[in-house]
């Protein structure tokens, strides 16, 4: 099964200084049939006019996962954390027992990104936060795991959920194999240009929730920059 969720369709909400579009309910925005894809909660795109952002608040108990596609952000938490993370590059905060952060666009141009939250496996674990850059080139051509919660994708930021995270840059015409396995779900956006899953053709930033489909292949129809949440 392969559902395409068109940008159009999604929730939307403006605050001046963020452009939100939501794919499953949040804040303000309320589908009952968009809640949540398996452990995946939260996909918002989001775009935060420069030198603005999200000040101090409080999580708990979600792993929050920041795909940065242009601009960079810059997180501070009660932890003593901070870090910049620029477009292409990912960041992860395991929210566990309780941590309060913030994040602000210092840039002089626009920030957009994929902000992704997914329930973890573990409640009440000590929070933590880590960010990596994983340059384009190393995933041209195929799907890299960037955070995950298995042991076997070692290189990846680590997060406490059956879930993984997963991007690929793909030139036009060009194709890759994802093998999803039939039992388990993923949702897969376009951060930019068109694309076709398994013949099933989407726009970019468009959401494509799948399950029962053990191989994913993605084509290319225009140079595309593809992230993919992977779950059980």
């Amino acid at each position: 099964m392969i559902e395409v969720r068109p940008f159009a369709q999604l929730g939307a909400a403006r605050h001046g200084w963020l452009d939100a579009h939501h794919h499953f309910s949040f804040a303000e925005y309320y589908d009952p049939e968009r809640m949540s894809w398996g452990s995946l909660r939260v996909w918002n795109d989001d775009e935060i006019a420069p030198h603005s952002g999200f000040p101090p608040h409080p999580h708990r108990d979600m792993e929050i996962i920041t795909y940065i596609r242009q601009g960079a952000i810059t997180h501070k938490d009660s932890l003593g954390n901070m870090g910049r993370t620029e477009a292409g590059d990912v960041q992860v905060m395991s929210a566990g027992s309780g941590i309060r952060h913030s994040e602000f666009n210092l840039e002089d141009q626009p920030t957009r990104l994929f902000q992704i939250w997914i329930q973890p496996n573990q409640a009440g674990l000590p929070p933590s936060w880590g960010s990596k850059p994983f340059p384009k080139g190393e995933r041209a051509g195929a799907f890299v795991t960037l955070a995950s919660g298995y042991a076997e994708d070692g290189d990846a930021l680590p997060i406490r959920a059956d879930a993984r995270l997963a991007a690929a840059t793909l030139a036009k015409g060009q194709s890759a194999e994802y093998l999803l396995g039939s039992k388990r779900k993923a949702y897969l956006v376009g951060a930019s240009g068109r694309f076709e899953v398994n013949g099933i053709k989407a726009e970019a930033r468009d959401g494509v929730a799948i399950k029962d489909e053990a191989v994913l292949r993605i084509t290319a129809l225009e140079d595309s920059e593809l992230v993919l949440v992977d779950m059980g």
